[in-house]
C-alpha cells in the first residue's frame, strides 16, 4: 500500500498535505524553559525548531469522500511554503469535486484555509459539491469578539460565508458521519475542538486533529503550546487520549506529525512514543 495510505477495515484514509510550517522553539511552546528540552531534542527540526505538516486527511467511507481539514489555503506569494493543497489533490488523482463532506477538527487558520475561494469578487467552495461539518462550539467560539483577532483570525473569510453558501452543518456533542465514523468532543484546544473515531469490520482508528502538535507531548502530556486556548482542558484531553490509544494499540491519523501522520503511541522501556507505520 502506498505510504500515504492507511487502511482500517473497510475505511480508507489518504493523507496530503497543503505544506509545512516551522516556529522558534519559544515561540510555541513559552512555557516549557529550554531546559526542560534536553534529551527531546530529537523531537525538533534540524534547526531546533517546531515543524508540522499541514494535514489534510481524505477519507472514504461507505460511498462517501470526506475530507478532513483544509490547511491554510492559497499562498499568499510565491515562496510561501503552503497553499499546496490542491496540487496534492491533483498529484494523487483526486480532485475537489469528488468530495461529499469538509470536516473540520476545529476553525483554527491553519484548518480551514482552503474552505471556500474567492470568485469574481464573491466566495464559493472550493469543494462544489460537499456539505461542511464544525461544531457548534467553535461555530460560536469563532464569532468571539474576544477571540476572533488572536485565535479565529481568517474565520471570518474562511468559516463565516459556508452558512450564506448554505452548506454549514453544526455539529452538536458525537455525531456520526457514517456508521464508521463519528465525531468525538476533544475540547481544549479550542472549546469545540473535535476528533474522528473510525469503528469497522471490527478495527479501530483515531484522526487526532491538535490533540498533538509534537511528538515530545506523547510523553509529557502536560506542555501545551500557545495555539491551545485552554491549557488545562487541553491536558486532561490530551492525557485521557494518549493512555486510551496506549493501552488498545488504535493507530491514529496525527494531522501536524510528519507526513503521512500515521503511527501508533507505544510503550518501550518505561517510555511512551510515537511508532510511525
Amino acid at each position: 500500500m502506498p505510504g500515504n495510505k492507511l487502511t482500517i477495515g473497510n475505511v480508507e484514509i489518504t493523507s496530503l498535505s497543503d505544506g509545512l510550517l516551522e516556529f522558534d522553539l519559544c515561540n510555541f511552546f513559552p512555557a516549557i524553559p529550554n531546559e526542560d528540552w534536553h534529551g527531546h531534542e530529537s523531537h525538533l527540526s534540524p534547526s531546533g525548531g517546531v515543524r508540522f505538516n499541514l494535514a489534510c486527511f481524505v477519507i472514504r467511507s461507505e460511498g462517501r469522500t470526506i475530507a478532513v481539514d483544509t490547511g491554510l489555503g492559497p499562498k499568499p506569494t510565491p515562496d510561501t511554503p503552503w497553499g499546496e493543497l490542491l496540487n496534492d489533490f491533483a498529484a494523487h488523482g483526486m480532485k475537489p469535486e469528488d468530495v461529499d463532506m469538509v470536516v473540520m477538527t476545529h476553525a483554527h487558520r491553519d484548518h480551514i484555509g482552503w474552505n471556500v475561494v474567492s470568485q469574481d469578487g464573491k466566495y464559493v467552495p472550493t469543494f462544489p459539491n460537499a456539505r461542511y461539518y464544525v461544531s457548534t462550539r467553535d461555530w460560536e467560539a469563532c464569532h468571539d469578539p474576544a477571540l476572533i483577532e488572536t485565535r479565529f483570525p481568517n474565520a471570518p473569510d474562511c468559516v463565516w460565508p459556508l452558512e450564506d453558501l448554505g452548506v454549514l452543518e453544526l455539529m452538536e456533542g458525537e455525531h456520526v458521519l457514517t456508521s464508521e465514523l463519528t465525531m468525538l468532543p476533544t475540547p481544549g484546544h479550542t472549546p469545540g475542538h473535535m476528533s474522528i473515531a473510525i469503528s469497522s469490520q471490527g478495527e479501530q482508528g483515531l484522526v487526532l486533529g491538535d490533540v498533538l502538535h509534537n511528538t515530545v507531548q506523547i510523553e509529557n502530556t502536560d506542555w501545551v503550546s500557545r495555539a491551545d486556548i485552554d491549557p488545562e482542558t487541553t491536558r486532561i484531553t490530551r492525557r485521557n487520549l494518549m493512555d486510551r490509544l496506549e493501552r488498545d494499540g488504535i493507530p491514529v491519523a496525527a494531522v501536524h506529525l510528519a507526513s503521512p501522520g500515521f503511527g501508533r503511541i507505544v510503550r518501550t522501556e518505561g517510555r511512551r512514543y510515537w511508532q510511525a507505520i
